[in-house]
């Protein structure tokens, strides 16, 4: 079993600030990709950034320049530093978690979602 632990998320104005972090516990052989996707009300689940196990990272076009992803290998964490925040970023974000188990089973793993709310 694997558990994915976030935090960090809350009510911030906007042009503020929030670091947002995601741990990874249980029956990990190696983890591979990690990132971050937020759901607006209404709207679809979208990527907002994404790390690889070789260290490339991806962004949306929405927070490039704004939100940082980077992961700490040692400690099985994905962390998302998001600057310059905008009310249209108010959204509950999830971190997604590729682990392969020690049965080299490889399967891609949700955290429970953080809100996060941007005021005007």
């Amino acid at each position: 079993q694997v558990q994915l632990v976030e935090s960090g998320g809350g009510l911030v104005q906007a042009g503020g600030s929030l670091r947002l972090s995601c741990a990874a516990s249980g029956s990990i052989f190696s983890i591979n990709a990690m990132g971050w996707y937020r759901q607006a009300p209404g709207k679809q689940r979208e990527l907002v950034a994404t790390n690889t196990s070789g260290g490339s990272t991806n962004y949306a076009d929405s927070v490039k320049g704004r939100f940082t992803i980077s992961r700490d290998n040692a400690k099985n964490t994905v962390s998302l530093q998001m600057n310059s925040l905008k009310p249209e970023d108010t959204a509950v974000y999830y971190c997604n978690v590729g682990i392969t188990g020690w049965r080299f089973d490889r399967t891609a793993y949700w955290g429970q979602g953080i809100q996060v709310t941007v005021s005007s």
